[in-house]
């Protein structure tokens, strides 16, 4: 008997519609009329044992047992889904043959590898185990996927990475929440401090960028402007580009501060001739943008639609599960297989069907267009979300699905329709020995941009029309004009732009060998995580909306403020993302990752136990009443704080499989 063990009930559904028939279904399974089985995980079944499975003195929180780093890993069942455990335990011994259908990412690799082993499953079973990689539901794609299975151990280095991960957050998060958590009750602070590699570092992006606009004090700037007349009597404006002389009164921006100057240069410019020094024109193009990611689907339907990341992953469940309309929506691939392309037709049919506001960009599609989206060397376990093959019911979508739907559906029509060309103009101009710079776009070929609607470049230069221009042309300034400007504040975050720092966290990193690092491994969180863990926030107090801006509440900025900056920064996590792909890579392994871990936290812990967060004291608790306990004193209560609040912080979400580190780590050495 074969067994399908899915990640989940939707993904074990689909898998068995396309087995042979009559099926039976059982409690926690469905039996095909072959005798294969398929049965499923429901997220995690297992979690990380609390604290006092390792020591029932670790029930009570106290900074002497701090770190607590387990030398042997447990893992126990988790209560509302132990009875599907159950099933599993007992079809794993009868299956003479498993097959891992996990979603296609390094969560979804390790949540059924952690059950097979958790289970027991003999060397020889685990080894013949194969791997089944389902992005779409739609019975053809499942098909598809079954018959293109891959042995199991392939994905190894996936696994360990994300057992690396799990682990490294629970010792991080529940060592530094239960450290700051006790010193806050000393200074006063009435709740849970919880601190994590992610959370914390953008709790600190928000905090930081909060802290730059309330001390923010506008400048004024100046730019001079040319207003320009050819023989024809033809007119144009260009921009003057201060000179190095002019450095001492320019800002780190090139900004000209000082008002004297730029009024000089307008009456040495008014009435003179000027002459053309430059002309540069090419002809550019510009294709589609790519299918999306999840994040980068987020970041646009933030911008267009005001929906939270979390909207947007629910959303994107909802069409993919239920609606079986797009493909596995937690991804972090922009490209698609080479293989796919053939089946473009049909997928473009079916958005034909489900869209109506797409007909006229259908219109102008070639199906046998290949853009830049199709790319195997940069697709692996899972590749862009785009719409499936299926048509949907005549009552079709309705609000925010399809919203979404159409939203996804254009990103791939896109790929399908001809680049945007246009001609980029560049002219350098002297006047009375200063130099002015102008330049114009003119459309050729509007492509794709018309059914996207995306506006041209903002600016006088990109919208003006330029006439015909050529080097040693002699123009006259009719007159200059002096335009003056204020510097502006940074905006607060919002879900878009919050989002886009996560996924483009290099920006935002000060160490540059960090940053230098990061081009290719860019990202603070998973695709599958940064909604999740901007929710957090907001649950946990330490984030507030104020219309669609994002604030730190004034306990998320004492606790910023309370933390040694290195926990703060993206550097530190951005370091774990890049040794985490290089454990997928097979170009890092799980011990050396693990024990630089244990050796920073070791010093963390006693910085943290030698100070006291004074930037908490006097702050209301962000989650009032949590925690609580009537004690006589700020210390007392600090013992007695309660541990499933901190194991909540990371246990949890952090499962791990029994293997010690060192014989984990020799899977990937």
């Amino acid at each position: 008997m074969i067994l399908y063990i899915a990640e989940k009930p939707s993904l074990g559904r689909a898998i068995a519609d396309v087995l042979p028939r009559p099926h039976q279904k059982g409690d926690g399974y469905i039996r095909a009329g072959n005798g294969d089985t398929v049965s499923w995980c429901i997220g995690h079944l297992l979690e990380q044992a609390e604290p006092d499975a390792y020591d029932p003195a670790f029930k009570q929180w106290r900074l002497e047992h701090l770190p607590i780093l387990p030398q042997q890993w447990q893992l126990t069942p988790k209560p509302k889904t132990r009875k599907q455990l159950t099933v599993l335990r007992k079809l794993v011994k009868e299956a003479d043959q498993l097959i891992h259908a996990g979603d296609p990412d390094r969560e979804g690799q390790l949540l059924v590898d952690e059950v097979i082993e958790y289970l027991g499953v003999k060397d020889a079973k685990r080894a013949a185990v194969q791997r089944c990689l389902i992005s779409d539901l739609n019975p053809d794609a499942v098909r598809r996927a079954l018959q293109r299975l891959r042995p199991n151990r392939e994905f190894v280095p996936l696994s360990t990475s994300a057992l690396a991960r799990s682990r490294a957050d629970w010792l991080y998060g529940l060592n530094m929440t239960r450290a700051y958590t006790i010193q806050g009750r000393k200074v006063g602070y009435d709740g849970v401090l919880s601190v994590g590699r992610v959370q914390t570092p953008l709790l600190g992006l928000v905090v930081r960028r909060d802290q730059a606009i309330a001390a923010f004090v506008p400048k004024p700037f100046y730019e001079v402007r040319a207003h320009l007349l050819t023989a024809a009597q033809e007119a144009f404006h260009a921009k003057w580009q201060p000179s190095e002389a002019c450095a001492p009164y320019q800002d780190e921006d090139g900004r000209v501060l000082s008002r004297p100057l730029a009024e000089n240069v307008v009456q040495r410019i008014s009435g003179q001739p000027g002459t053309v020094l430059e002309v540069e024109q090419k002809r550019r193009r510009q294709a589609a943008p790519l299918p999306y990611s999840l994040s980068s689907l987020q970041i646009d339907a933030a911008k267009r639609f005001g929906f939270s990341a979390k909207e947007t992953l629910d959303i994107c469940q909802s069409l993919y599960e239920k609606h079986k309309l797009i493909t596995y929506p937690r991804s972090d691939s922009r490209h698609l297989p080479l293989e796919h392309l053939a089946r473009a037709p049909q997928v473009l049919g079916a958005i034909g069907h489900n869209s109506e506001a797409l007909k006229d960009a259908l219109a102008a599609t070639d199906s046998r267009r290949k853009s830049q989206a199709w790319n195997d060397s940069k697709v692996d376990a899972h590749h862009a979300i785009i719409p499936t093959e299926k048509k949907q019911a005549a009552s079709g979508l309705q609000g925010r699905e399809k919203q979404l739907y159409e939203l996804i559906a254009r990103q791939y029509v896109g790929q399908f329709l001809p680049d945007f060309e246009y001609f980029e103009t560049r002219v350098e101009i002297d006047i009375a020995g200063g130099r002015f710079r102008t330049q114009a776009r003119e459309v050729i070929v509007p492509g794709w941009k018309p059914f996207f609607g995306r506006q041209e470049p903002a600016g006088d230069e990109a919208t003006q029309l330029l006439p015909a221009l050529s080097v040693g042309q002699v123009l006259q300034c009719e007159r200059g004009e002096l335009v003056e400007k204020m510097t502006q504040p940074p905006k607060h975050f919002t879900d878009a732009t919050l989002l886009a720092a996560m996924t483009g966290i290099a920006r935002f990193v000060e160490d540059r060998s960090i940053r230098q690092i990061l081009k290719d491994t860019d990202g603070l969180g998973t695709e599958a995580t940064r909604a999740g863990i901007i929710e957090l926030l907001f649950r946990r107090g330490f984030l507030e909306r104020r219309g669609k801006a994002i604030h730190a509440t004034a306990a998320g900025c004492g606790l910023i403020d309370s933390l040694p900056r290195q926990t703060t920064l993206p550097d530190m996590t951005a370091q774990w993302e890049a040794r985490l792909e290089a454990i997928c890579q097979r170009e890092g392994s799980y011990g050396d990752f693990m024990g630089a871990l244990v050796t920073a936290l070791g010093e963390l812990i006693q910085t943290a136990s030698n100070t006291l967060p004074q930037g908490l004291q006097g702050v209301r608790s962000a989650t009032p009443g949590r925690g609580r306990r009537k004690t006589s004193t700020a210390s007392g209560a600090a013992r007695k704080a309660p541990r499933k609040s901190a194991s909540a912080t990371s246990a949890r979400k952090a499962p791990a499989k029994r293997r010690s580190p060192a014989k984990s780590a020799s899977k990937t050495s």
